[in-house]
């Protein structure tokens, strides 16, 4: 049972969804500021919950209740429309390139390799320690939650790392991600 303190924690969540939502489809000078301002509600109602609901069980609960709250918000703003046919272009030239008809230069081939595998592998593994040792849970919990997300992670950086066309874009996104999650466990562990 969620109680009145996750109830009471579901309009930080709601407006935290909100603005991040009109961030989105709105792109003007006030959206960084709005992407702050949703962030901040939702970490807000985070910390909250923690004295609230407890330490093992607020958070968790929290951020079942912003996903639900932000779904609900996506689904307000769905818009059902008729599908147009596309014209058929007259030259070849004009279609947009596959992944997969791109010119191939070897370097960018190891280094995709590179990106999706060992470093995709180690951002995910920094990301599953920084929650195994950071996450305000029981050790057990975190364990398998920082265990669990892994794989997944390290699927995900993979797909991502080979679909996109910008290589350095990934790279610094994996390196990033990495040296946080190994900086979060470096800071946890020498406090």
């Amino acid at each position: 049972m969620i109680g009145l303190g996750g109830l009471a924690l579901a309009p930080l969540a709601l407006g935290g969804a909100l603005l991040l939502r009109r961030a989105w489809t709105h792109a003007d000078a006030r959206r960084p500021w709005l992407i702050v301002g949703g962030w901040v509600l939702l970490a807000v109602a985070v910390a909250a919950s923690v004295p609230l609901l407890g330490a093992a069980r607020g958070p968790s609960i929290v951020l079942a209740l912003a996903s639900t709250v932000a779904l609900a918000v996506v689904a307000a703003g769905v818009e059902l429309r008729e599908a147009r046919r596309k014209a058929r272009p007259q030259v070849l030239g004009e279609l947009a390139l596959e992944p997969s008809d791109r010119r191939r230069v070897a370097w960018r081939g190891w280094l995709r390799g590179f990106l999706a595998g060992p470093l995709g592998g180690a951002a995910a593994m920094a990301v599953g320690l920084a929650v195994a040792v950071c996450f305000p849970a029981e050790v057990k919990t975190r364990l398998i939650v920082g265990g669990m997300l892994v794989p997944f992670l390290w699927a995900g950086g993979m797909a991502w790392t080979l679909s996109d066309d910008k290589i350095l874009r990934a790279l610094a996104v994996l390196v990033g991600v990495t040296v946080a999650g190994f900086g979060a466990v470096f800071l946890k562990g020498s406090l």
